[in-house]
């Protein structure tokens, strides 16, 4: 059967908002779910970013050049990254783990916070790349001032007993280049909610390749196992370094080891020398986990943190994001 590839989405067309200090613009997409942006069942609906400038810098933007909603994650076709429904998407956005998948039966449903309770249509191994059907969204809400946004969702489920309120908020720093992003999230069901979330953070910086002049560092020893390709990238000390720019389907992916107990861990600097500018991305909370993906298009580090919260339990968890140009 001949697939029809859709254009790039209507980057104009689909809800969304600017916020900005005297420093940075920044649009970010609003949960929709007939003319959303975003509309997968994979990342959280909320405060997914457009794009950021700062310093004639853009850091954030779509790193494929085109959807098909019969892709599962993205494929390449001639010049083209095609992205599938769940995938198709830009800037720090983050991704919870499922929870009641296993146990339900076809038919049945699961949930996925920040997109709501999906269907579970047969008994085939869950996949983040497929497209489940929403059963309950719950509400979403959005209040809006000149230098933030906050979302919340409220989600009720009395047939699996899940039930949550999620919020989070983004804003500027006043004076200075630097994004927050908050977050709450309080247990209002009857379950337990033990999962992990992790920010993609895709880094778009200037539409620059990914490759030599990049480099990514952290406050830690770094080691990987088993160790990238070191025809393409190299692991020394508290570095990452790109030994090539990629091409055509070149990834770069390994999870980052070596970090410690404490949140002084969860801190990343990207750099590009090619455009001098650069990023430090930090959270609150200890790593559970980290990983690196990229492609020729995008550099993505990816660090997770633990969410366990029994019913009436709330946690809250932080982002920072500063961002620099680097001496000419």
């Amino acid at each position: 059967m001949m697939t029809i590839l859709s254009a790039l989405p209507a980057l104009g067309n689909a809800p969304q908002v600017q916020i900005s200090n005297d420093l940075m613009q920044v649009k970010i997409y609003l949960p929709d779910a007939k003319n959303g942006f975003y509309r997968g069942t994979r990342f959280d609906w909320s405060g997914v970013v457009a794009d950021l400038e700062y310093a004639g810098h853009s850091y954030y933007g779509p790193w494929f050049t085109k959807t098909d909603p019969e892709v599962s994650d993205f494929v390449y076709r001639d010049a083209d990254i095609v992205a599938g429904p769940c995938s198709a998407i830009t800037g720090p956005v983050e991704e919870f783990g499922v929870l009641g998948y296993e146990e339900a039966k076809a038919g049945g449903s699961f949930l996925k916070i920040g997109v709501g309770i999906l269907r579970k249509p047969d008994d085939a191994p869950y996949t983040q790349y497929r497209l489940y059907e929403i059963v309950n969204g719950g509400k979403w809400s959005v209040t809006k001032s000149a230098d933030g946004v906050e979302f919340t969702q409220e989600l009720h489920d009395s047939a699996t007993g899940y039930g949550y309120v999620y919020r989070k908020k983004i804003s500027l720093v006043a004076g200075k280049p630097e994004m927050a992003i908050a977050h709450s999230l309080k247990n209002t069901g009857t379950r337990p909610l033990h999962t992990s979330v992790y920010d993609h953070n895709f880094l778009v910086l200037d539409k620059q390749p990914t490759g030599t002049g990049f480099s990514i560092s952290f406050p830690f020893a770094v080691s990987a196992d088993p160790p990238p390709d070191k025809e393409m990238a190299a692991v020394e000390k508290n570095r990452i370094l790109y030994r090539k720019n990629l091409v055509g389907k070149d990834t770069v992916y390994f999870a980052i080891e070596g970090f410690g107990k404490g949140a002084e861990d969860y801190k990343v600097h990207i750099e590009n020398t090619d455009v001098k500018a650069g990023m430090m991305i930090s959270g609150d909370r200890p790593l559970d986990k980290m990983s690196l993906w990229s492609i020729r298009s995008i550099i993505a580090v990816e660090p997770f943190v633990d969410i366990s919260l029994e019913p009436g339990n709330q946690s809250t968890w932080k982002y920072d994001y500063a961002y620099y140009t680097l001496p000419r």
